[in-house]
């Protein structure tokens, strides 16, 4: 982060100032903004969008023109009028002006159709207008309102925390960092700054563009736009061209051919000007023209334009087929796919969780675990998943008597939420998570009214009940609490000890019926599916048997963690199915098939997928996807299912296999035809066709390459 922007949050005071002066300073209040007044303001700042390239038509078209191939053309163009063939000048200008002209027409043409595309899927946050909570469009928001954040939320502007409860944020896009740093609502005191201030010394302040990884947080918007930090980046990148593999392929073919290309009108100009007698003026012009007719003839001239024509048309069938592409150029990697890597929720599954069971520690059932899951649910306030919708729709419970004191956010290092209730004048404690994590938190457990020590023995039993439950393809929660005789105003995870067992609740999801088939499917294209994912290893397994997924290796977050890189690699050629890891380790996954030379591709919806979104060769999430996970895939599913991911696929291969035929049936006619006419001017004691007879067999042929794209 620049110093001066620093310098402006530290010289306004934004990080020292307390609560009440802040919203004093933006003239708003903890209740938000009127509409009328955001309206107002929103005039007055503008939209809340990073910069965007600006260029006017005129530049646009222009800059088509300093294609290397284009170039080769306008030579060739301006040499054939130098030495007075008008005609064959005016064909080569025609080939280059068509082909800028049809590119410029369809990048255009596919630049609004993926505008419209991706506003079917831009981000939302939560924001105060009139006093009450509301959905807007993060680029509507404006300096003062009042944000809402939960887990997985992008930070949708440059904020100055209010409250917050154990938040953790992931400034990875801006600084770098590895791990999340915790961010609170204290003002920083003069005394603990330094003059040239970090990004991460900033303790409350977060920055737009980064994202919510654990926590709940109330705050003010400070900048937003280009004036954020972000948007300064933006500014940056703007005018800076990402160049993908598929854009680095294309640009290597290109000067192949314009290498091979320029190497062949030396010998066939060679050829004609000294060879066949006397050295003459008209012949050395003769074999500059019939060279550079030659060179035309090799040149694939109509290579930008059907590039262009062919992704758009593809990322337009896409989107009838609910494939929505966000990068135009990812259709290629979409096509090339050999592994896709998949969670299970969802795709595999119905993502229609039942709760099947509420049941005490040996599996009779107990309505007073389901009363204590109700209440962690109910009084939770960070991002509700379908477990908590699931609980919540189950059974009504009335819970309002109890008193929320505090809560424990979710993370996914202890894979525990737990909320802190008053209960008959104690403050309780309810934990709900993996049952391994609850496990180690556990000293006692609870059976039909009676509190007993958990030891080895019984500990080893209890554990033998929850995974003979994950064994009939439940999802298991374990319901633990401990009450707390000494009040106190926050809790934090550190209480989450020495808890009381207290039962489970299991959910069913089934797979679908058109998983098996669609796995099938993809077998048959030359895909590979592997599962990864954060459940148990149990429930895994079974739902992958029922599916039909081909389990040749069942590998856990555990194992993972102690593999060398090398020994990962070697490990992902025999695996197909990785449960309870972390969102790191799958991207260590990820980066070992690429190791091992394979086009990956990434199915995920959740928190947890965000950082594999990234690492994989195309990232593909789901419309309902929470926001980090939308922001970090190049496409989008509009529904979550591998049928459409199916027919995502197979239009990708026909974008990408309509490229390569333009290209294989341009360069092997072109370059079938001028070494035909090198190897003739070898015998000939004349040129075998005349220049504009090479130029105009080459534009009629050009031609008929435009409807390359329209073959299905």
């Amino acid at each position: 982060m620049p110093k001066n922007k620093i310098q402006q949050i530290l010289d306004f005071d934004y990080i020292g100032c307390s609560t009440d002066f802040l919203l004093e300073k933006f003239k708003t209040s903890v209740k938000g903004l009127s509409e009328d007044e955001s309206k107002r303001r929103l005039e007055e700042y503008g939209y809340n969008e990073p910069a965007k390239i600006k260029q006017t038509v005129l530049f646009q078209i222009l800059s088509k023109f300093f294609n290397p191939l284009v170039i080769v053309l306008l030579i060739i163009a301006v040499s054939s009028l130098y030495l007075g063939q008008t005609i064959s000048a005016v064909l080569v200008m025609l080939m280059a002006v068509m082909s800028v002209f049809l590119s410029f027409f369809q990048e255009n043409r596919a630049g609004k159709e993926a505008e419209k595309l991706s506003e079917m899927v831009r981000a939302n946050t939560t924001a105060y207008r009139n006093g009450k909570p509301k959905e807007i469009k993060i680029r509507e928001l404006v300096p003062g309102d009042i944000v809402d954040l939960f887990a997985g939320d992008m930070i949708p502007a440059d904020l100055r925390i209010i409250s917050s409860k154990d938040l953790f944020i992931n400034q990875a896009t801006l600084t770098g960092e590895s791990f999340p740093v915790e961010k609170t609502a204290e003002p920083v005191k003069p005394q603990d700054r330094r003059k040239n201030s970090s990004i991460s010394e900033l303790t409350n302040i977060v920055f737009m563009g980064t994202s919510v990884v654990n926590g709940t947080a109330l705050g003010v918007v400070l900048r937003t736009g280009t004036a954020t930090q972000f948007g300064e980046l933006s500014r940056k990148v703007a005018s800076m061209a990402v160049e993908s593999s598929f854009d680095k392929g294309i640009r290597d073919f290109t000067w192949l051919m314009i290498r091979f290309m320029l190497l062949l009108v030396v010998i066939i100009f060679s050829i004609n000007a000294f060879s066949k007698g006397e050295i003459t003026r008209t012949k050395i012009i003769n074999a500059i023209l019939f060279s550079l007719a030659v060179s035309v003839g090799l040149t694939p001239e109509m290579l930008p334009m059907l590039v262009t024509i062919n992704l758009s048309k593809g990322a337009i069938a896409m989107s009838k087929k609910e494939v929505i592409v966000k990068r135009l150029n990812s259709i290629q990697n979409f096509g090339a796919m050999d592994i896709l890597c998949t969670d299970k929720t969802g795709t595999l599954t119905l993502d229609k969780i039942v709760l099947e069971k509420h049941c005490d520690v040996v599996r009779n059932e107990s309505k007073e675990v389901l009363k204590m899951a109700f209440i962690n649910s109910f009084y939770q306030t960070g991002l509700k998943n379908i477990l908590d919708r699931t609980i919540l729709k189950h059974e009504k419970i009335a819970v309002k008597q109890y008193k929320k004191i505090d809560e424990v956010p979710f993370d996914f290092e202890r894979r525990i939420m737990s909320v802190v209730v008053e209960i008959d004048g104690k403050h309780r404690i309810i934990a709900k998570g993996a049952p391994e994590e609850i496990f180690k938190r556990c000293t006692h457990y609870e059976l039909d009214g009676e509190i007993s020590e958990m030891v080895q023995m019984i500990s080893t039993d209890l554990k033998i009940e929850s995974n003979n439950l994950s064994l009939e393809g439940f999802r298991v929660i374990a319901i633990a609490y401990k009450d707390f005789e000494n009040k106190k105003e926050v809790y934090s995870k550190n209480d989450e000890q020495g808890l009381i067992l207290k039962g489970y609740v299991a959910f069913l999801d089934p797979p679908k019926p058109t998983t098996k088939r669609t796995i099938e499917m993809l077998k048959d294209f030359g895909i590979e599916v592997k599962v990864l994912t954060g459940d148990n290893e149990l429930v895994t397994q079974k739902i992958c048997s029922e599916v039909g997924l081909d389990i040749k290796g069942l590998v856990t977050g555990e194992t993972i963690e102690k593999l060398s890189d090398k020994e990962l690699q070697e490990l992902v050629k025999t695996t197909t199915v990785f449960a309870r890891l972390l969102p790191l380790q799958k991207v260590r996954i990820i980066k070992a098939l690429h190791d091992n030379k394979h086009v990956v591709g990434y199915l995920g919806d959740g928190i947890n997928d965000a950082p594999a979104l990234k690492a994989a060769d195309v990232g593909i999430s789901v419309n309902n996807a929470v926001d980090i996970a939308k922001e970090s895939a190049d496409i989008i599913l509009l529904q979550k299912s591998l049928i459409v991911l199916e027919d995502g696929v197979i239009e990708g291969r026909k974008t990408f296999g309509n490229i390569l035929k333009y290209i294989k049936m341009g360069s092997s006619s072109n370059l079938g035809n001028m070494i035909s006419m090198t190897g003739a001017s070898l015998f000939l004691p004349f040129l075998p066709m005349l220049p504009i007879q090479i130029l105009l067999n080459n534009f009629l042929y050009d031609l008929s390459q435009v409807a390359i794209p329209s073959d299905e």
